[in-house]
């Protein structure tokens, strides 16, 4: 196919000039002079290589090649200026597609009320969730295939990462609802010592694994780990099942299983924490607005706001 070659002020001169049918009009509808339209139009003729307009005198008209040319003219001229529209929305952050990693459990806390603030904000953003851990997330924004993490425990400094702290939470003890300490309201870390533990596997998420193993060492002992599981709904089936208990997020409360019990833990101060991830220096116009959309989120109010309903389901 011919490549066609036609400045776009021939064309546009075109597609005016078969709207008024009258020079004096269309030059004046351009903002120029009536000899520089006639000359648009004589080299955008000889382009074609026929006439595109009868120039009999007192009239304009269109020839048989001007009006199969009009329709292109005109889808191209509109084609172009969403293009430029659809460019500008992209640029300035206010349209394009945005690739979200996120940890499981955060779909139980601070995620659903970002994405809805972030649709408020910019409902033209195409957003990609996709749930990894924290290992996979790191790696995925490393090689580019995703723009932004949510993430808990993350890295304490990456050359190539920024992190932002948009979440702390409490932990809690998950037991079987059986369990001698469910008859507790509130359970030390220390009485979790003798117990078998279910936890995600470090590989997955090394921070939190070490974050939860470090409350342990805190209280006096190495938890004696006997099964693990990726997610956190497999490490609560497995405890309703009875081989073993395990420390986690407040907002695993959520997780509602008949023959599981969440009691709060000691110390108090023991909390994990949420955080987003984006690479350092990211030119995507998109970024400053999910960042914003989460200064919106309070650093303890998705926790907070779920927690009175989540205790109720909880502590029996």
């Amino acid at each position: 196919m011919e490549r066609p070659e036609l400045p776009l002020p021939q064309l546009h001169a075109f597609v005016v000039l078969a709207e008024e049918l009258h020079f004096g009009r269309a030059a004046a509808r351009l903002g120029i002079a009536q000899p520089p339209l006639s000359q648009q139009i004589r080299r955008l003729e000889d382009k074609v290589g026929h006439a595109l307009f009868r120039r009999d005198p007192g009239r304009v008209g269109l020839t048989p090649a001007g009006r199969e040319l009009l329709p292109a003219a005109r889808r191209a001229l509109a084609a172009l200026a969403e293009g430029l529209t659809a460019a500008r929305e992209v640029g300035s952050g206010r349209a394009g597609r945005l690739r979200i990693g996120f940890a499981a459990s955060l779909a139980l806390t601070v995620l659903p009320s970002l994405l809805r603030t972030f649709r408020e904000r910019l409902p033209a953003v195409e957003l990609d969730i996709q749930e990894m851990t924290t290992t996979p997330q790191l790696a995925a924004l490393r090689e580019r295939t995703i723009d932004i993490g949510l993430l808990r425990e993350p890295p304490a400094q990456d050359a190539e990462l920024e992190f932002r702290t948009v979440l702390t939470e409490p932990f809690v003890a998950v037991l079987p609802s059986t369990h001698p300490l469910a008859t507790q309201r509130t359970v030390s870390v220390a009485q979790l010592a003798d117990q078998p533990f279910v936890l995600l596997p470090r590989a997955v998420g090394p921070f939190l694994y070490d974050r939860i193993t470090g409350l342990c060492a805190d209280a006096g002992f190495t938890p004696h780990v006997t099964q693990h599981a990726v997610e956190w709904q497999t490490v609560c089936a497995l405890v309703e099942t009875g081989l073993g208990v395990s420390l986690a997020p407040e907002s695993i409360r959520r997780i509602r299983l008949q023959g599981v019990a969440y009691r709060r833990v000691t110390p108090a101060t023991a909390r994990t924490r949420v955080a987003v991830a984006w690479r350092v220096n990211d030119p995507n116009p998109l970024i400053p607005g999910i960042l914003a959309a989460l200064r919106h989120e309070p650093g303890d109010g998705p926790g907070r706001s779920r927690r009175s309903s989540a205790r109720t389901a909880g502590e029996d």
